[in-house]
């Protein structure tokens, strides 16, 4: 069975740090590229960030650059996601994704394309 279980949601202060975690199974790991994606209330699912696991490059939207980092431990099947200086605006839902390696950047880009699998998301509030 394919699961991606996202983790590490909570609520902050704005300017404050927290940690997501996607952790994956029953899928070839680096076959794909783990997306994040979120969904702040009433509005759209959106890409913040997609990295190719085995080398770990990554994408990411402009409004988190330089202060969201992917990383990953391949022996556990896990992604991460650092977010660091928290703005109310990302407060959101925020769900992983198994993504065609292909699209990676395109899905960063706005393109929504070669999502095969999510995860149920876990929920973010940055206060102000």
């Amino acid at each position: 069975e394919v699961q991606l279980v996202e983790s590490g949601g909570d609520l902050v202060q704005a300017g404050g740090s927290l940690r997501l975690s996607c952790a994956a199974s029953g899928f070839t790991f680096a076959d794909y590229a783990i997306g994040w994606f979120r969904q702040a209330p009433g509005g759209e699912r959106r890409a913040v960030s997609c990295a190719h696991v085995d080398h770990l490059y990554a994408y990411y939207v402009d409004s988190v650059k330089g202060r969201f980092t992917i990383s990953a431990d391949n022996a556990k099947n896990t992604v991460y996601l650092q977010m660091d200086s928290l703005k109310p605006e990302d407060t959101a839902v925020y769900y992983c994704t198994a993504i065609q390696r292909e699209w990676c950047r395109t899905v960063v880009e706005g393109l929504n394309h070669g999502m095969e699998y999510w995860g149920k998301g876990t929920l973010v509030i940055v206060s102000s």
